[in-house]
């Protein structure tokens, strides 16, 4: 009975090392979205932008409402990794232009639509490389990045 069972254990060691190794879990997509930390935006920005690029991503600030359908469909395609093929590896700042609103108007990230997408200058204020506004319905992430690519270009 030794004998059957130490042949049972052997065969047993075998094949767990015989067993492929699991899979490795996917990337994810290469937008990531951050949540804003309270008070005044340029650190705040300029502190998110340092991190963004050693993560080799892009920094944007992102600004946006619940209530807007081109924002939602955006966040949804990003998240799902629909827009990797279009768009470098971003970090977008995520803000909410109903709850954040005095504070990125004072820093220069004012708009009179959303989305917003603005490059953060080097001091944390909002540039003039900015797209503001999309159109409605599902097609709105496919005419976003077109747009955003060309504020990304120097």
């Amino acid at each position: 009975m030794r004998g059957a069972a130490l042949l049972l254990w052997l065969l047993s060691v075998g094949a767990c090392t015989a067993s492929p190794p699991p899979p490795r879990p996917s990337p994810g997509p290469q937008i990531r979205f951050v949540a804003p930390e309270t008070g005044e935006l340029p650190p705040l920005v300029q502190r998110f932008a340092d991190e963004a690029r050693a993560e080799s991503r892009v920094p944007l600030v992102y600004v946006g409402a619940t209530w807007c359908e081109p924002c939602r469909y955006f966040h949804a395609a990003a998240e799902a990794g629909e827009l990797d093929d279009a768009l470098p590896r971003l970090a977008l700042l995520e803000l909410d232009r109903d709850y954040d609103g005095a504070r990125l108007d004072a820093a220069g990230y004012g708009s009179r639509m959303i989305p917003l997408f603005v490059v953060p200058g080097p001091d944390g204020r909002g540039t003039d490389r900015r797209i503001e506004g999309s159109i409605h319905g599902p097609g709105s992430p496919n005419e976003i990045a077109p747009r955003l690519r060309a504020i990304l270009e120097p």
